[in-house]
């Protein structure tokens, strides 16, 4: 078939976007089919720009260009009219933040008729809101840790006494529809805690802090309608930042991770039914932290996980003997399958 991989785009996660673009659009390719790479924020790639983009890995974060962007100005012409593009069969979402994670592009490709991998507007929006995402969670009955969410304009001193009198210390601070840990804080007193207030803002104007639970960190991939092996993550620092999450030898990345089998199980199904309930599609990744007594605390699922060398849905296919050309396939075949649903 013939697939056009979406990449790239403005978001503060463009880097690890065009990273995951392009190893998707190498994978398709070895599993025999026609790839057109698209830079949502600048136009097709050619064969030297992909290479120059495998070439760099995922590079540090910095601020967007406010470019043309096509998921900004909701222009769709470069996948309709680009005479590259024409017979396009299915869209290969490889986009991370932003209008790329939140709904938007999900929007625009069902509007144009144009059948897409991936979790619809719905679950998009409902996984990137985690202070949404964490109510259904909590409904469901799938453990997620306490929370609070505030905005820019209210009462910063009233803020910080409510989070130190609720969660208590250490605290997560991070921007409740971030990605890559981008803006992330682990506080240990006040004055990391204001500091760390102060970074999130930078990103969006809420903020969420969430009590921090000291234990193993555990991922579980989704596919179609079934949970992978559970991954164990070792990082080199405090917590999972981005640095560890892409930097080569920052992060033991374990496949499947060494744990009884009831456990193993119960995470597992608990990321199905986060999956689930978040009304998710084709693919997803479901965080947790298991505490000391053994309860496992559902962090955040991802609506579109990376797909870079080192990101944790390809390892964790490939624990379950799914080489990453053959995930990259299996899920334009269900886009092709499902058609513009």
């Amino acid at each position: 078939m013939k697939i056009a991989v979406l990449m790239g785009g403005i978001s503060e996660e463009r880097e690890v976007s065009l990273a995951s673009g392009v190893q998707v659009a190498r994978a398709l390719r070895e599993a025999g089919h026609e790839v057109v790479g698209v830079d949502t924020g600048r136009g097709v790639l050619s064969a030297s720009d992909e290479v120059a983009i495998l070439d760099s890995g995922v590079r540090d974060p910095h601020p967007p260009d406010e470019g043309a962007d096509l998921l900004r100005t909701g222009d769709l012409g470069v996948l309709t009219r680009d005479p590259l593009l024409v017979g396009t069969d299915v869209v290969f979402l490889a986009l991370h933040g932003g209008r790329g994670e939140d709904g938007t592009i999900q929007t625009l490709l069902h509007l144009a008729g144009l059948p897409f991998a991936g979790s619809d507007r719905v679950g998009c929006a409902l996984a990137m809101d985690k202070d949404l995402s964490k109510r259904l969670l909590r409904d469901a009955a799938v453990p997620t840790p306490d929370w609070i969410t505030v905005q820019s304009g209210e009462s910063r001193e009233g803020q910080l006494e409510e989070v130190v009198r609720r969660l208590g210390f250490p605290v997560i601070v991070k921007p409740p529809s971030g990605g890559s840990t981008l803006g992330l804080s682990l506080a240990h007193d006040e004055g990391e805690l204001r500091e760390a207030l102060t970074l999130a803002l930078q990103y969006e104007d809420q903020v969420m802090f969430e009590r921090y639970i000291k234990g193993r960190e555990v991922t579980v991939g989704i596919l179609g309608n079934e949970a992978l092996p559970v991954g164990e993550i070792i990082p080199e620092h405090e917590i999972f930042d981005y640095e560890c999450k892409y930097r080569t030898g920052m992060a033991q990345e374990i496949f499947p991770a060494d744990l009884a089998s009831e456990v193993a199980s119960r995470v597992q199904a608990e990321a199905l039914a986060a999956h689930r309930v978040l009304k998710l599609r084709d693919f997803s990744r479901v965080d947790f932290i298991l505490d000391s007594g053994g309860t496992s605390w559902c962090l955040e699922a991802n609506a579109l996980p990376g797909l870079t060398g080192n990101s944790l849905l390809p390892k964790a296919a490939q624990a379950a003997g799914i080489p990453f050309p053959e995930l990259c396939h299996r899920l334009a075949e269900m886009a092709l399958k499902r058609g513009n649903a």
